[in-house]
């Protein structure tokens, strides 16, 4: 197994559903537990053996710059997208080159989990395996997620390959937000503005797109009310 160190933080987002508060901060500085949500990705990262992070900027920009100064692990690269927002995945076409010719992390700024007995993104890497997948996306448990009330994301089969949910259908995993994605599957993809559940679903015609449930509780904090409820969830996990 070839270890990852190179990781892609999606943190240029809009946020609009976590308003009034991304009306003055990017939603990855919003706090749970008295640390920024990309704060703890970036740790997480750090944790996983990364050493450059490459991280997209658009909603409030300056702030987010700001802060990422402070950081001296991982080694932090910053994709500008200030003039036009490019979505999932025409940022990280954008940053290819950033990024290089290596399987890499993609996580989202605001992900965030309990973990459980092994660290995630650990598990993660060592799961991928470029000879049958494209990409391998971290999954949660819709049922036990919290701040999660969709109808899930994905079925998976017993080799761990998925198929992404059906029109119509509630399906038993969710994506976490965090991935590890060969950059090969961008060969031909669009320039400009586009969502990276396009080369989800490409992957998943080939048979290359496949899933690791994850350990621990996954926290999907997209409103404000949702931060209250993850950080009682932090809580009682410490109980």
């Amino acid at each position: 197994m070839t270890a990852i160190t190179t990781a892609m933080v999606l943190a240029a987002g809009l946020g609009t559903r976590m308003r009034p508060i991304t009306d003055r901060l990017p939603k990855p500085m919003v706090e749970v537990n008295g640390r920024t949500l990309i704060d703890v990705a970036l740790d997480r990262l750090d944790e996983a053996g990364v050493a450059r992070a490459v991280v997209n900027l658009h909603a409030h920009a300056d702030l987010l710059e700001r802060h990422l100064a402070g950081r001296t692990r991982p080694r932090i690269l910053l994709s500008d997208e200030r003039g036009e927002l490019l979505e999932t995945g025409g940022g990280i076409r954008r940053a290819l080159p950033l990024l290089g010719p290596d399987p890499f992390f993609v996580m989202n700024a605001d992900t965030i989990w309990i973990e459980g007995i092994r660290p995630n993104l650990a598990t993660l890497a060592a799961r991928f395996d470029p000879q049958i997948m494209d990409i391998c996306l971290l999954l949660a448990p819709a049922v036990t997620s919290i701040g999660y009330d969709g109808r899930g994301d994905f079925l998976m089969d017993g080799e761990g390959r998925l198929t992404p949910r059906p029109e119509r259908l509630t399906v038993p995993f969710v994506y976490a937000g965090a991935a590890v994605i060969t950059p090969v599957i961008f060969a031909d993809a669009p320039e400009g503005s586009f969502s990276l559940s396009r080369l989800f679903r490409r992957a998943a015609e080939a048979g290359r797109l496949y899933g690791q449930r994850m350990e621990g509780v996954w926290m999907h904090v997209g409103t404000p009310e949702a931060i209250a409820e993850a950080e009682e969830a932090i809580r009682r996990s410490k109980d």
